[in-house]
């Protein structure tokens, strides 16, 4: 469901509403009759709608999370925020900056649309730039030949499931995290889709090893063997992009998760 596109279809159909009452039908009704029940509940949600849609098209946007594929940072039903112009400012809709600001860094929690199908919103973890050479072999992180520091930060509890999983603390340019890995899965990328500039990548037994395209993203999952990510379906293009999450603001099994993230 595209959401944007429904609000921004209320918003003109409201604000139309809206101006046919304030500028032509208030002036050919007598003085004190009330307008048609229709016309008066459609223009005075116009106001609502403009101040919802402008924030969630420009400043931020809620996000729900529905899968663990960033456990241990994000974790199944965090209610997040997305900082929608941090990255720039885009039209709604078709989503086209025209005003950049900023860039996405390494170490960034990044939503963007699902390159296989741009209706869906995923959210990952930036980790390679545009011409970076991206390595996961072994499950190690190299970028650029420069393998990236890591070191164990005790296990993590799977409370949902009652298991542990071995947890270790990474750092991603100034971003230090927490990933974990499963020692049992097999080190190889199980599931690879045909996805554009296919040819940048390189899978082996032991992992994968891509050039980032111009204009692209390559996104991890902070859950490094339970993320489907750019391992498998490759790059995320610039125009993807929503927005950088930023703040947990609830989550209904845990308010302790409330402003957790980092």
């Amino acid at each position: 469901m595209n959401f944007a596109l429904i609000l921004f279809v209320l918003l003109v159909f409201s604000g139309i509403l809206w101006a046919l009452d304030h500028f032509v039908a208030s002036k050919r009704r007598a003085v004190g009759a009330k307008s048609p029940w229709w016309v008066e509940y459609g223009a005075s949600f116009f106001p609502v709608i403009l101040v919802v849609f402008c924030l969630r098209s420009f400043v931020v946007e809620p996000f729900k999370i529905p899968s663990g594929s960033m456990i241990p940072t994000l974790l199944v039903g965090d209610f997040i925020l997305v900082n929608k112009w941090t990255y720039g400012i885009r039209l709604p809709v078709i989503n086209k900056k025209v005003i950049a600001v900023n860039e996405p860094r390494r170490g960034d929690v990044m939503v963007f649309r699902f390159p296989g199908d741009p209706s869906l919103d995923y959210i990952k973890r930036v980790v390679g730039l545009p011409g970076d050479k991206v390595e996961y072999f072994d499950k190690k992180l190299t970028i650029n030949g420069k393998a990236m520091p890591q070191q164990s930060a005790g296990d993590y509890l799977h409370a949902d499931r009652l298991f542990y999983s071995p947890r270790f603390t990474e750092k991603l340019g100034e971003v230090e995290h927490n990933i974990i890995v499963e020692n049992e899965a097999p080190a190889f990328v199980s599931q690879i889709t045909q996805y554009p500039f296919r040819e940048n990548c390189t899978y082996t037994s032991r992992g994968v090893s891509c050039t980032v395209p111009a204009g692209h993203y390559f996104m991890m999952g902070d859950n490094r063997d339970g993320s489907f990510d750019s391992r498998g379906w490759g790059f995320v293009p610039e125009e993807n992009i929503v927005g950088k999450a930023f703040f947990i603001w609830f989550n209904f099994s845990d308010l302790k998760r409330i402003g957790s993230f980092h």
